[in-house]
């Protein structure tokens, strides 16, 4: 098996702990060990008495119960527990499609969503987004390219890098076509509940959907990128059955530090989810007021749901563009060629205390150049 560069983790590895303002940053902001801790009374006793022998492989069952309340009709049994999401997407890809296999990915995307599976010697099919519907996408495209031989279809909402968030109707209708032909649905919902009004929420793929799988991570919606804390929820046993004993070969198990610091974040998730909201609202006033101050460089498009989106650079190369800023301004933007974009387009986020302070960098860059 032969996997490219990850363009955007390459990117990152070039910046990110060089440059103090990390502008395109997909996650919320985050919170020390000891914020956590202090969420409950004789937590921090316990998590020095925690034992650091190995784990479950599947997770731990009182982990599985708090990742299991997040949902409406899954239980612990129906929870597989990953080092981060990427773990899950790479396990999925081995464990549910084989060479030769069509799969349909929902397009631009976090590499990996594609990769993986072309990787594995699927055909893969973009399904792609365009700015001009909104970023929504078109059912009928949908249609078209399903096959006999289609066995996977991916789907990311609320989605990375635009901040689309599909529509109910849309939602219901994909879900009608996938159990209609069959085709599992990978559903990569690592934004979920971090859309800006609530009561737009989707219903989880698993809840909706007994052949879907629902992928979440702790890193976005709840800032907790550290622990390295991700899962898969689905109803499909066998799908299930196959992920679990791939993941023999990869992690095993998952930390006991983190599955600890996890369980205890998603028994508090709300408060926390609450905190992130005020953060990405914010932030989001702060944008609309700077791409209307610059509306003849940038085309700012408000996203929906989650704490990044995706604006085009009018007047300049993109790439250039990022790279200039972050050695003169030491505020890093994510090129959207990283995702094969070619609209000269880049991510921006807005989930993190200081966003306001690397706006106004910017700002002072734009200024002079």
């Amino acid at each position: 098996m032969h996997l490219p560069p990850f363009a955007l983790e390459r990117y990152f590895a070039q910046y990110e702990f060089d440059v103090p303002y990390i502008l395109c940053a997909s996650d919320c902001e985050s919170l020390a060990v000891g914020d956590l801790l202090a969420l409950e009374p004789n937590a921090a006793q316990r998590f020095h008495a925690h034992w650091l022998g190995y784990t479950e492989t599947q997770g731990s069952p009182t982990l599985r119960q708090a990742i299991a309340s997040i949902y409406e009709t899954i239980k612990p049994e129906h929870v597989l527990v990953h080092s981060g999401a990427e773990e899950g997407v790479y396990i999925f890809m081995h464990a549910a499609l084989q060479p030769g296999d069509h799969v349909i990915v929902h397009s631009p995307c976090y590499q990996s969503l594609a990769e993986v599976a072309k990787a594995t010697g699927c055909r893969v099919t973009t399904w792609l987004a365009h700015e001009e519907n909104g970023w929504a996408l078109d059912l009928d495209d949908l249609r078209r390219a399903i096959r006999p031989d289609t066995r996977a279809i991916v789907v990311n909402t609320p989605h990375n890098p635009t901040g689309y968030l599909m529509a109910q109707e849309d939602w219901r209708e994909l879900h009608r076509l996938a159990q209609a032909y069959g085709i599992v649905l990978f559903s990569d919902e690592v934004y979920r509940e971090s859309e800006h009004s609530p009561s737009d929420r989707l219903p989880a793929a698993c809840d909706v959907n007994p052949n879907a799988v629902s992928l979440g991570v702790m890193s976005k919606t709840y800032g907790l990128a550290g622990l390295r804390i991700g899962w898969i929820a689905t109803h499909n046993a066998d799908i299930m059955r196959r992920m679990a004993a791939l993941k023999d070969y990869t992690t095993i198990c998952n930390s006991a530090p983190s599955e600890f610091l996890a369980e205890l974040a998603l028994r508090h998730r709300r408060q926390i989810v609450q905190r992130n909201l005020a953060i990405i609202a914010r932030n989001l006033d702060v944008l609309d007021t700077f791409f209307a101050r610059h509306a003849g460089r940038f085309v700012w498009r408000r996203p929906t749901a989650g704490a990044i989106a995706f604006p085009r650079l009018l007047g300049a190369d993109v790439d250039a563009f990022c790279r200039d800023l972050a050695a003169g301004a030491e505020v890093l933007l994510l090129p959207g060629t990283v995702y094969g974009d070619a609209g000269n387009r880049f991510r921006i986020g807005f989930g993190r205390q200081n966003m306001p302070e690397a706006v106004a960098r910017l700002d002072e860059y734009l200024a002079v150049c």
